[in-house]
């Protein structure tokens, strides 16, 4: 004699149930896995932050402090007079490099120029002879980006060019969704001030004039 075994099936309303556990974990699971690549990408963007900040003052700092004089102020660059390399006292094209900020106001990066020739850029009456905008006309100009998540970027002196020795540039960065503001002030090491006349308006060929 054969007893029957009677095996129990799911009923709908348990199927129902556990289909909804089910999704509730996943939920739970997807929400966790979601919280943590955010996270991760947070801790990633402020650290991409945090080392654009420590080495763009690196090299700001180095560009200013060693560099001869800040010939010209303008609302968003600053002509700067970078290094005598020929050592002749005269600004010639390879030597003059602009401080500024990018189109966007976002950023802030170095517009240099090459030149076989490299003929000198006049200063005189306190001015360059020739604009920014003519210098990347005539000759190659190339960009060395210095940060790019900086906005607002400001110049600002105790002095105006050329009697600049000591420079600010202020700018705002944004991490966690909050701006902070920075103040980075620097002081020009080699000021070549012995090559100006007394009213800095010339750069004059030797200590006696």
């Amino acid at each position: 004699m054969h007893r029957r075994v009677r095996t129990r099936a799911f009923t709908l309303a348990e199927l129902l149930i556990t289909l909804i556990v089910t999704g509730i974990l996943l939920s739970a699971l997807a929400t966790l896995a979601y919280a943590l690549s955010s996270a991760t990408a947070t801790e990633s963007d402020v650290a991409n932050i945090q080392s654009q900040l420590r080495h763009g003052t690196l090299r700001l700092q180095e560009f200013v402090q060693n560099c001869r004089l800040i010939v010209e102020s303008q609302s968003t660059a600053l002509a700067v007079w970078q290094a005598d390399a020929n050592g002749d006292g005269r600004i010639n094209v390879n030597e003059l490099v602009y401080l500024e900020t990018r189109p966007s106001r976002e950023g802030l990066r170095l517009c240099s120029f090459s030149s076989v020739t490299n003929p000198e850029v006049a200063f005189s009456s306190g001015s360059l002879a020739r604009t920014q905008a003519d210098l990347i006309a005539s000759y190659d100009e190339y960009y060395t980006t210095l940060m790019t998540d900086c906005e607002n970027v400001a110049f600002s002196m105790t002095t105006e060019p050329p009697l600049t020795k000591q420079l600010t540039v202020g700018f705002d960065m944004t991490q966690d969704d909050s701006v902070h503001h920075y103040q980075i002030d620097m002081t020009l090491r080699a000021w070549a001030g012995h090559l100006l006349n007394a009213a800095g308006t010339e750069l004059i060929g030797d200590d006696d004039e």
